[in-house]
């Protein structure tokens, strides 16, 4: 491996590519249905709907729709475009991710398809998590150089989100360029105070690159040039250039890495921003995270974990704990039966040798559960259907190893992939040989403070294709509490083959079937509706008696999706609050990757800021979606601001509203229970914005005490306004208290 070693103290910014002779199709032809003619290039479309093709259809005016679609795109190749580059072999047609199946022709020839029809051999086969990208070779005649071409696309939705998304498709030249790929892997916080980053520059071509690399790097908050270098380099096929780097960890610094091939004159770089830690280090003295009101049954089982940070060993004790329950003073685990309904009030005490911390805590012995949103993890972001119990237990311990379990994390939830092919003589589900003993899983768990939640479809299938829960609802039910089961992800997927008609009814006869078999168990079991938000489902929900709702189809780590659909979730404000809750899905944040092989989220450091902010203002689940064993020290970080996580775990229940809403940028709005106010400011941007904002736009009086929540600082007095600089996609998260004289 070819070194050349660069030591730079800096910090780094989000990941952009620089491109050069690309044709961008911002826009498409669309129209709904599938006529084979609509891949023909003399096919009329001047009446077809124009679309953005960066975005779902759904966010463009069609909302709800599933099944076929095309995109027809009109795109003029100048011959010069082949010229200009120095291999002249295959042109690249760029179309982002398409959700599910699609067939792209270019002036009527198959070019590309990724995924399965429903109507073609095999079945339906998803690929909506794949990046389209068909070459064509540069002497195919189907290519009209010089000329308008057609590139048509035909598309099949199977439920959810629809249509072409992620970013804005392109055409280009396949060239030398194209063999150099950079990225920085980031380590560890060493002990001098630095985080470890290693910038990698890869020539992946058949042929050495010479050119000049320059990396160029910017104090965000100042505004200042701190190095701007620009170094000849030479790297061989094969090859990497390593440029080792120490960081600060606390401040937010660009950097543009770029590339300038000597031959072609292109260009390739990436900007990032590293990892910034803003949540100041924690006392030794306690501080009790749990939340303040907790839902369970009459006579079900109570299973509480009082969260608390502090130097161990912590002492955990309660004043005025109801009989029924007990507590175990090493751990602060409270078990045991509540059998009369009602209030229950007491005062959680957690002492060490630096101090102690009070808390009032209600537990409502009652019919609700889930009194504030769930907080804990779930496996298909990372596991996907690879999940085990080996994978569990791993996450599991690493949820209390790293103390996540001391800022409210409880639940871990198994996703689809723990069923056996088969049901058991007698009809019960049963697990597959991953998962030995589902019971003593749930025991395990239970012990530690933990509570475990499984998966399951209404249909015959879950979406992994293993067996779902249809016309055995109240079996499976039965079989869930006898393991344990505290929490219900229950997923539409195959139903879609049985619901027999499009009514509303049709859409919640399966979920009152289940939520039947549920209630009749001596046991409290969180009931989360999983259907994608079809028929508006956050306005009957809780009808079905359920706890939390999917208003969305599934996140993916990137920007678009972040943004389309945590920015899309204030109209169902009204329908938010305790025990009943609006699910815009898991979190992708750590390391993802829907199966074994696991990366880095996509999200941008500021990108994941404003995705744990604007769930915690949403009053949402807060489900972990990455392996918790593999947690790095800026993703540990972004989980346990409990200033930040108090706003989701509030107990008044009430879910921001989007009370500003511009071009560049939005601010949200969360009434807390002590009157004070939560207030996002969010940069949709793609640069820095200073953002002002007026106390009178927001209705808050002339004068607020403000409080920066992810540094945990008072910024003082501000009176009529406050401005703050906002990052690319980023946030500023505060919290108002209105100032008296």
């Amino acid at each position: 491996m070819q070194k050349n070693l660069l030591t730079i103290s800096i910090l780094l910014f989000a990941l952009h590519g620089f491109g050069q002779d690309e044709i961008k199709i911002a826009e498409a032809k669309f129209k709904t249905g599938n006529d084979k003619n609509w891949s023909q290039p003399g096919f009329d479309d001047s009446k077809w709907q124009s679309l953005k093709t960066s975005i779902i259809w759904d966010e463009q005016g069609y909302e709800d729709y599933d099944g076929y679609a095309w995109y027809r795109f009109h795109v003029f190749i100048p011959y010069a475009l082949k010229e200009n580059s120095y291999w002249k072999d295959s042109l690249r047609f760029f179309l982002a991710k398409i959700d599910d199946v699609d067939e792209t022709y270019l002036n009527g020839v198959l070019i590309g398809k990724k995924g399965n029809f429903p109507e073609e051999a095999g079945g339906y086969k998803t690929a909506w998590s794949q990046t389209r990208e068909y070459h064509v070779s540069t002497n195919d005649p189907a290519i009209k150089w010089n000329k308008e071409n057609i590139v048509a696309v035909k598309v099949y939705d199977h439920g959810g989100k629809g249509g072409i998304f992620g970013a804005t498709p392109f055409v280009n030249m396949i060239d030398q360029i194209d063999g150099i790929k950079m990225h920085i892997d980031y380590g560890k916080i060493n002990e001098k105070g630095k985080l470890s980053a290693s910038l990698m520059v890869v020539n992946n071509s058949r042929d050495p690159i010479s050119g000049s690399l320059m990396i160029r790097i910017t104090d965000a908050d100042k505004d200042s040039t701190i190095t701007n270098s620009r170094s000849p380099v030479l790297i061989n096929s094969d090859k990497t250039l390593i440029a080792e780097m120490g960081l600060p960890p606390d401040k937010r610094l660009d950097i543009a890495v770029s590339f300038k091939d000597s031959i072609t004159g292109k260009t390739v770089g990436i900007r990032e921003t590293p990892p910034y830690i803003l949540t100041p280090k924690a006392s030794a003295q306690p501080k009790i995270n749990a939340a303040k009101v907790f839902g369970v049954r009459p006579g079900s089982p109570f299973l509480f974990k009082i969260a608390a940070i502090g130097s161990k060993p912590l002492k955990y004790s309660v004043a005025n704990l109801p009989p029924g329950l007990k507590l175990d003073a090493a751990t602060g685990i409270i078990t045991g039966k509540l059998l009369k309904p009602g209030d229950y009030k007491m005062s959680f005490v957690v002492k060490n040798n630096s101090g102690e911390a009070k808390k009032e805590f209600t537990i409502k012995c009652g019919d609700l559960l889930a009194l504030t949103p769930p907080m804990g993890w779930n496996s298909w972001n990372c596991w996907g259907l690879s999940v085990s119990d080996e994978k569990l237990k791993s996450s599991a311990q690493a949820m209390m190893d790293k103390g996540l379990i001391d800022h409210g994390w409880t639940y871990m939830n198994i996703d689809d992939g723990w069923e056996a092919e088969q049901r058991n003589a007698t009809g019960e589900i049963v697990a597959n040989k991953k998962f030995p003993n589902m019971k003593a899983l749930g025991d395990w768990l239970h012990g530690h403070g933990l509570k475990l939640g499984i998966y399951s479809s209404p249909g015959p299938k879950t979406c992994g294709n293993y067996l779902g829960s249809w016309q055995h609802e109240q079996q499976d039910a039965t079989t869930y509490a006898n393991w344990g089961i505290d929490y219900l992800k229950y997923d539409w997927c195959s139903y879609e083959e049985v619901k027999g008609d499009t009514t509303l009814s049709a859409y919640q006869k399966p979920y009152k079937v289940m939520q039947a078999g549920l209630r009749s168990q001596k046991r409290d079991i969180i009931y989360s509706l999983c259907q994608y938000g079809m028929k508006n489902v956050s306005a009957w929900g809780a009808e079905v008696d359920g706890n939390c709702w999917r208003t969305t189809g599934d996140i993916t780590d990137t920007w678009s999706s972040l943004s389309n659909i945590g920015f899309n979730q204030g109209k169902l404000s009204q329908y938010a609050k305790s025990g009943r809750w609006n699910d815009p899905d898991m979190m992708i944040v750590g390391q993802v990757g829907w199966g074994e092989n696991l990366h880095p989220t996509r999200l941008t450091p500021d990108e994941q800021y404003t995705h744990v902010s604007l769930w915690c203002l949403l009053s949402s689940p807060l489900l972990i979606g990455c392996d918790l064993s593999k947690l790095d020290d800026f993703t540990l970080n972004l989980l346990t601001n409990d200033e930040v996580l108090a706003l989701d775990q509030e107990a008044l229940g009430k879910q921001a509203r989007q009370i500003i809403k511009k071009d560049g940028y939005q601010v949200w709005v969360k009434e807390l229970e002590d009157g004070n106010k939560a207030i996002g400011i969010f940069n949709l941007g793609d640069d820095y914005q200073n953002v002002s904002v007026n106390w009178s736009e927001l209705g808050l009086p002339a004068k607020e005490k403000i409080r920066d929540l992810w540094r945990q600082k008072d910024l003082g007095i501000f009176e009529s306004s406050f401005t703050t600089k906002v990052a690319p996609h980023g946030v500023t998260l505060i919290k108002a208290t209105g100032f008296l004289k």
